[in-house]
């Protein structure tokens, strides 16, 4: 007899895997915050932080891309915390640029007001945020929260595990499903590759209903109880991200009827042993049929993902959907096939070596495939190697390439025990051609798909086969009892008896041993790698990021809108009648020529006309001034300038010089960005 290699009990080692693969789960979701704002704020007027001299007539935001907000979206409090605005949402969008505003109701008293905003992401996302600015002086607040908590807390973590069980589901299902019509067609009979593709089609159902239930509440009121409310409902249905969802559901009806067809026709078509050309021709057919209407169900779904998330906006958009349709097929046919693989090779009794190797090529395309979309995914998202170490984005893409990278290492090793299972049916083949046996040889393994009389097709040895005759014989020879009991037990020992009988023969070849091994190892990293990239989904790409970065901090960076700039500084030039305020505006507020107004109040805020006030700029960065301003006096309390040049864009300081006496005088100053 030829010595054969006892695999190792599976049990404990599949059970500890999937324990690694929950923990690396769990600390990614752990780690992952509320979804990032993927359109950034780049500019408001006021400006955050600054204090204007009077109310300004509105409030005005602006973002790098288009968002969706409504009458709510934009809340205006003042420092006791009651609404100032009117309610009523303003589209002042210009161009490319995305600017949204509310009118503040008039009379509004002097103190810090609190903006708290949110909206949604062209993406589908909600970003949400809060600032301050001040009206004559700043003052205390009582307002603490600015807002709903949006995208974040329970809906939030419950809206994340629903998009992660929407990806598993369609990988599932799409994979599974791939690798029964294109490598394995007689495994629509096996009952543990039905149960994984329907479980992948319950799952993506489900998942897609609570995401459509959860996302009034995940980009509005973030309250669980809002799941029932049907209004909020219906607006959900109302945008593209719920139009999407309702697409889904709607074609994972087609999808039902081709799993039926699958596993119900197809499958009794498989496993007929008709040799009629006729009913060869018609299986072909039906596998061509399967094939393509299940390729457009598949890829419809995946345009789902596609129209509402990243690659929807942003550079490229006509490009990007099509290519990120590609790839999600390309995830799915490979990490979907990997699992009904392992299916396969632990759960039923046999699988073709042809079949594994089918599945090798498969995969090794979907894998060029997956390099050549994601490439052009990463490029176009990080647009740059400081994006790609300097921001979230980045990162989490280095680690999801880390993981790729060490799944295609553990599946070299796959390939290469799917080599050794082809070797070795040559092996069988050969000694059985020359034993005349027409069985297969000791060196039993699994079925390579050639005829080798009545044991072809399945992994065996010799000693066990004859063992299973003897086995059957005397149980054929065996009375059933009258007692319905004791006949019960017999057949329940019988079946364990088969159960025990094929895990035997399944586990004979060490070589297939070795390919459950990595197969299960490479689906292990597959999970930690889906969760990686269901965060990455949820994470500003790099390239926003910079770009918004860039927007609020450089110098030379053009504010968006231009505004003017309004500042108020307090004086105390330390003589009599030496106190008051000195409120500054600078129309439009942007290089070039400029409008200014100075109005200088008494402490009674009545206008103070002083004998003299001189203004000054100053940009330190690039050593330009200071820039001297001669107001003329126009009114009580109030001097203009027009034409004030400012050369550049920058963070520049404005120096007012009040004199209140022939010897009292003083300079108050403040640093503001100019666009």
């Amino acid at each position: 007899m030829t010595a054969t290699t006892a695999p190792p009990r599976s049990g404990l080692p599949l059970a500890r895997l999937l324990l690694v693969a929950a923990a690396i789960l769990g600390a990614l979701f752990a780690a992952a915050a509320p979804a990032s704002a993927h359109a950034a704020l780049l500019g408001s007027n006021p400006k955050a932080g600054t204090v204007v001299a009077k109310a300004p007539a509105d409030v005005a935001l602006t973002f790098s891309e288009q968002v969706a907000m409504d009458n709510k979206s934009i809340r205006v409090l003042d420092p006791k915390g009651k609404r100032s605005d009117t309610a009523t949402l303003r589209n002042l969008s210009k161009g490319s640029t995305v600017t949204y505003g509310v009118n503040l109701r008039p009379g509004l008293a002097n103190g810090t007001y609190t903006v708290a905003w949110q909206a949604i992401s062209a993406d589908s996302h909600p970003v949400s945020g809060a600032f301050t600015f001040s009206i004559g002086t700043p003052s205390k607040t009582t307002v603490s929260d600015t807002g709903e908590n949006v995208g974040g807390g329970l809906v939030g973590v419950l809206y994340g595990a629903a998009r992660y069980a929407a990806y598993a589901g369609f990988i599932v299902l799409v994979g599974g499903a791939a690798f029964v019509v294109a490598c394995w067609q007689r495994g629509a009979n096996e009952r543990p590759l039905q149960r994984l593709v329907v479980r992948g089609w319950l799952t993506l159902t489900a998942a897609t209903l609570v995401l459509l239930l959860l996302r009034a509440p995940y980009t509005g009121s973030g309250h669980l109880a809002d799941v029932f409310d049907l209004s909020a409902l219906k607006g959900v249905l109302q945008t593209k991200p719920g139009a999407a969802l309702v697409s889904r559901l709607l074609l994972l009806g087609a999808s039902a009827l081709f799993v039926a067809v699958l596993f119900g026709a197809y499958a009794r078509r498989t496993a007929s042993t008709e040799p009629e050309p006729e009913a060869a021709k018609e299986r072909k057919d039906l596998t061509f049929g399967l094939g393509v209407g299940g390729a457009v169900v598949a890829a419809g779904i995946a345009a789902t993902w596609a129209l509402t998330e990243h690659a929807s906006v942003g550079l490229q958009p006509g490009i990007a959907m099509p290519v990120d349709i590609v790839h999600l097929l390309a995830v799915a046919v490979w990490l979907g096939g990997l699992a009904a693989l392992l299916v396969a090779l632990f759960r039923t009794p046999s699988i073709e070596r042809a079949a594994v190797r089918r599945f090798s090529r498969i995969a090794f395309i979907a894998v060029c495939t997956l390099a050549a979309t994601g490439l052009y995914q990463s490029w176009r998202q990080v647009g740059s190697w400081s994006a790609l170490f300097g921001t979230g984005y980045g990162q989490l893409l280095m680690v999801k390439v880390g993981l790729v990278a060490v799944v295609v290492c553990i599946a070299s090793f796959s390939r290469r025990w799917t080599a050794r299972l082809s070797e070795t049916a040559v092996g069988e083949v050969v000694a059985a051609d020359e034993a005349g046996a027409g069985a297969p040889g000791e060196a039993g393994a699994e079925a390579a798909g050639a005829g080798a009389g009545a044991g072809a097709g399945e992994i065996g040895i010799a000693e066990q086969e004859q063992e299973q005759e003897q086995e059957q014989e005397q149980e054929q020879q065996v009375t059933v009892p009258a007692d319905p009991q004791r006949a019960a037990q017999l057949a329940r020992q019988r079946a364990a008896r088969t159960v025990v009988r094929e895990r035997r023969v399944r586990d004979a070849d060490p070589h297939r041993t070795g390919l459950r091994k990595s197969v299960l190892a490479e689906t292990v990293v597959a999970v930690a790698l889906l969760a990686v990239t269901t965060v990455l989904t949820t994470t500003e790409p790099g390239r926003t990021e910079e770009e918004a970065g860039r927007n609020t901090s450089s110098p030379a960076a053009a504010a968006v809108p231009s505004g003017p700039v309004d500042i108020t500084l307090p004086f105390d030039t330390g003589g009599p009648k030496g106190k008051g305020t000195a409120a500054l505006e600078l129309t439009p507020g942007r290089s070039g020529s400029n409008e200014l107004h100075l109005f200088v109040d008494d402490p009674a805020g009545k206008p103070y006309d002083v004998p003299e006030v001189r203004i000054a700029l100053t940009l330190k960065a690039k050593k330009i001034g200071p820039l001297p301003v001669v107001p003329d006096h126009l009114f009580t309390g109030h001097w203009s300038a027009d034409g004030v040049q400012i050369p550049m864009a920058g963070n520049w300081d404005i120096a007012v010089t009040v004199r209140t006496s022939d010897i009292d005088e003083t300079t108050v100053n403040k640093t503001v960005e100019i666009g």
